[in-house]
């Protein structure tokens, strides 16, 4: 039995489609986990769409991505004066982020490493990358760099007005140091802002960095779910799972997806003022001891936890009154894709020229 993830091919297809048509010259990003689809099947999608280029998380990620993919990768991973010294051959271009001012000037030095570079600059996230004030000391060395572009990293949510506006910002920084380029590659700026940049920059490429809102476009062409291996009735006051937790009754039902496939996981947060802190423990506390709803679905509510959940299984309870499912049927479970992993992934039907039939099952690609 299975946490499975079941992909509708041709609609996840059209889906990812009509988001890339929002985004000209889109650079799918292709890291982590794949956003639950893995990364090798979405190198084929990209190979499918006919960009020519693509962008990974980490260095680590090039050989899984290049399996399904021939064109340029980008990675998004700043290179530290460390990794310049252990960088293996990659097969293809490749493109490496560099953000701190002292890989510049490593990157100038007669013999140093021919790398194609992309230089991040500082934005409002301020995760990382070059600040404005240090561009006039690195335009010399940058004009004896093999420069791809500029990036920036944008909030996704917040103020846009000053999200946008540091980009423009930024480029007048750009040309008021005398830093020559001609490419702008951007994360988290929506079509009708990429259209109004391009508009107020037509000699310069702009290239928008899309994972989310590309490969999760339409959360209706795809379903997870769990697998039921047990459903027993449970008497009022019984104690069930490793915390012997008391119940008040109805059906216990034990189910495929725990803290191994990313099920029970929090999302961190940044920190607020008291109320927030409060709340976050309240809610903190609930979670660790299994009193927060489970991202299972059954007869249109969310079960409860029955327990703290498993590695591999969650254990929850159905109320007395309500029909529990059956062992061997499936709950639909809402989880977040970018920390899931599952145990097989179903593509039915599967889209004319690839390798796997319809209805067929595989295990899932990292």
């Amino acid at each position: 039995m299975t946490f499975t993830l079941t992909i509708d091919e041709p609609r996840w297809d059209a889906s990812v489609r009509t988001a890339a048509e929002q985004f000209p010259t889109v650079v799918p990003v292709i890291k982590g986990n794949g956003y639950g689809f893995g990364r090798e099947r979405l190198a084929r999608m990209s190979t499918r769409l006919g960009v020519d280029t693509v962008a990974v998380g980490t260095e680590a990620e090039i050989a899984s991505v290049r399996e399904g993919f021939d064109g340029t990768i980008v990675v998004l991973a700043p290179l530290t004066q460390e990794e310049l010294n252990r960088l293996h051959p990659t097969t293809g271009r490749v493109i490496r982020t560099v953000a701190q001012a002292d890989v510049v000037h490593r990157l100038a030095e007669p013999n140093s490493p021919d790398l194609e570079v992309i230089l991040e600059l500082d934005s409002p996230v301020h995760r990382h990358g070059v600040q404005l004030a240090e561009l006039a000391e690195l335009a010399a060395p940058l004009s004896s760099v093999r420069l791809a572009g500029i990036a920036m990293h944008l909030p996704s949510t917040g103020d846009r007005a000053h999200a946008v506006k540091s980009v423009h910002t930024a480029l007048y920084e750009l040309r008021r140091a005398r830093v020559e380029f001609d490419t702008l590659w951007v994360s988290h700026l929506n079509a009708r802002e990429l259209r109004e940049l391009g508009e107020a920059e037509p000699r310069l490429t702009v290239r928008p960095r899309v994972g989310t809102g590309l490969w999760l476009a339409d959360r209706s062409t795809f379903t997870v779910t769990g697998t039921v291996l047990d459903a027993r009735p449970v008497p009022h006051r019984e104690a069930v799972g490793y915390r012997q937790r008391r119940l008040h009754g109805g059906t216990l039902v034990v189910v495929t997806g725990g803290t191994a496939h990313g099920v029970g996981l929090q999302g961190s947060s940044a920190r607020g003022g008291l109320k927030d802190v409060l709340k976050g423990a309240l809610m903190g506390a609930a979670h660790g001891v299994g009193w927060t709803p489970s991202p299972f679905r059954w007869a249109g509510k969310r079960l409860h936890y029955a327990d703290v959940v498993h590695m591999q299984v969650s254990m929850l309870i159905v109320p007395a009154g309500v029909n529990p499912p059956a062992v061997g049927e499936r709950l639909n479970c809402d989880v977040r894709m970018t920390i899931s992993t599952f145990d097989e992934v179903v593509v039915s039907p599967a889209l004319p020229g690839q390798e796997f039939a319809p209805g067929a099952t595989f295990p899932a690609a990292s």
